[in-house]
Formats: C-alpha cells, sequence, structure tokens
C-alpha cells in the first residue's frame, strides 16, 4: 500500500508534482495550489491511500522535485 499526503495550505503552485506524477495529482483552477485526487481532507493535510504500488515512483519524485517539501510518501 502507499499513502501520499499533501499539506495543501503551504501549497506554491509550482507544478512539479503535476508534471511528474500527473495521474496523483492535478492544479486547481481556482486557487492555482496542487489537489491530490481521490484523497480525503483532514485539518489541511490530504490523504490517499492506495493499493497501486505503481504509483509509488512518480509520488516518491513529485515529493523530492516540491521545493517547499509538502508531499510525502511511504510505502507500506
Amino acid at each position: 500500500m502507499v499513502v501520499v499526503t499533501l499539506q495543501r495550505n503551504k501549497c506554491i503552485g509550482c507544478n512539479y508534482c503535476v508534471e511528474l506524477a500527473p495521474q496523483q495529482f492535478q492544479m486547481s483552477k481556482k486557487d492555482g495550489k496542487s489537489v491530490l485526487l481521490k484523497s480525503t481532507d483532514k485539518k489541511g493535510f490530504f490523504t490517499l491511500k492506495s493499493n497501486d504500488d505503481l504509483i509509488y515512483n512518480d509520488c516518491d519524485n513529485a515529493a523530492k522535485a516540491c521545493p517547499v517539501k509538502i508531499i510525502s510518501v511511504k510505502q507500506r
């Protein structure tokens, strides 16, 4: 299982996550910040739990590229 977390309120809208993991992230047209698709919000932390281990590498690359380090990716 892969767990991806996005701290959306700290997003600066650089778009790296969308470029590296377009299946999991997209940019909001309303505020220009990243959206973690199919995630649940808990106090500003958006979390996606997926059984698809194939998303790990793309999401991990997105987390590493994020200049404000607001994406975490764990594999269980």
